[in-house]
């Protein structure tokens, strides 16, 4: 009977649940070393992040004769070069739309006040057909708003310490960038046989998925963000480089970060004018289009093969588990532990098939 796979897992999840109810209790024993963890993770986060959007560029620069030092310094200095063309480009428009809004506040509170207000005082003479879509765009608003405060806070809370940052991320990205080629091979070196087989393929196969995952959602949102820059700009949307810029990192999100975005956009579109918010629907609309008909089967393809609605569950769950940081990295949470299950329920299929020759 222990040789059943479900007596084996029964026992293996048995094992996890008694591991976490005595974590819990005795947890006070671990909580320095969290401490380190979670001052250590963001920067480790944004590392990678940083390592698998310029590793193309270094292979491309080692293809023409650029030793792994060179190629290193000369990413670093290109991303210097980017971050101080865009603070000089943008940083001032920027600055200037967050100063106006800072000073347009009350005035925006006093509108939104308003329209509740003369809301409330003509619901009855209302279309009852008309009341209806009011109370559900209302509703969801309300809900999408609550869930993007909520993320954006825990978002801001995770990034406070800015200059620890500004130090261990590049740290990290020299590490990554320098000596990414010995991380898989001092972990299968552990094992031996066909077991040290299975961890290599398991980790390249890790890696092929965090890689298309992130180059994938990176042009993806960048590809989003400029679509509605160039429609805000049409319609003539206040803050729109503000709202554009908070729209990209929203869009790393699958499926709900675009609708967080269009949040914001869609309360300064009411304030300025009302029907501007069909337009910055139509917008929206517009880039949501030719993102799941042309951008994203372009360029995501099926390297993840995930459903929507998987998708969308577990950036929920961790949401509520772990805030803006376990949205940003379920899906690729995920990713990873569907190819870890994949490639041993691979291996366990393997042997059976064998054991049945044999016999």
């Amino acid at each position: 009977m222990t040789r059943k796979v479900w007596f084996q897992v029964g026992v293996g999840i048995l094992i996890a649940l008694l591991i976490i109810k005595y974590f819990i209790e005795v947890n006070w024993i671990f909580s320095p070393l969290l401490t380190i963890l979670k001052t250590i993770f963001v920067p480790l986060l944004l590392g990678g992040v940083l390592y698998y959007v310029t590793e193309p560029m270094q292979r491309f620069l080692e293809k023409h004769k650029f030793t792994r030092g060179w190629s290193t310094l000369t990413i670093l200095l290109t991303i210097i070069a980017f971050v101080t063309a865009f603070v000089m480009i943008v940083g001032t428009p920027i600055a200037n739309q967050v100063n106006e809004l800072v000073k347009n506040a009350p005035k925006i509170g006093r509108q939104l006040e308003d329209g509740v207000n003369y809301y409330l005082r003509n619901k009855d003479n209302l279309p009852p057909q008309l009341l209806e879509i009011i109370d559900n765009i209302t509703n969801s608003v309300q809900d999408i708003a609550i869930v993007a405060s909520t993320w954006l806070v825990s978002f801001l809370q995770s990034v406070v310490q800015v200059s620890l940052l500004a130090v261990l991320v590049p740290f990290f990205l020299i590490f990554m960038l320098k000596d990414h080629e010995k991380f898989a091979p001092s972990i299968y070196r552990l094992f031996s046989g066909e077991r040290r087989e299975w961890v290599k393929k398991t980790l390249c196969d890790i890696d092929n998925v965090l890689r298309s995952y992130i180059q994938g959602q990176l042009l993806i949102s960048f590809l989003l963000a400029t679509i509605m820059f160039i429609g805000y700009l049409i319609i003539g949307l206040d803050y729109a480089l503000l709202l554009v810029i908070f729209a990209f990192f929203m869009n790393v999100i699958p499926f709900i970060g675009p609708w967080i975005a269009f949040t914001p956009a869609l309360i300064v579109a009411l304030i300025q004018d009302p029907m501007l918010a069909i337009w910055v629907s139509v917008v929206t609309l517009i880039a949501q289009q030719t993102d799941s008909n042309f951008i994203t089967p372009k360029v995501m393809g099926k390297s993840l093969d995930i459903h929507p609605l998987t998708v969308i569950t577990i950036i929920l769950a961790s949401g509520k588990i772990a805030g803006f940081i376990g949205i940003v990295i379920a899906v690729p949470f995920y990713a990873v532990m569907k190819v870890l299950v994949t490639n041993i329920y691979h291996s366990r299929q393997a042997i059976k098939k064998a054991a049945t020759k044999s016999i």
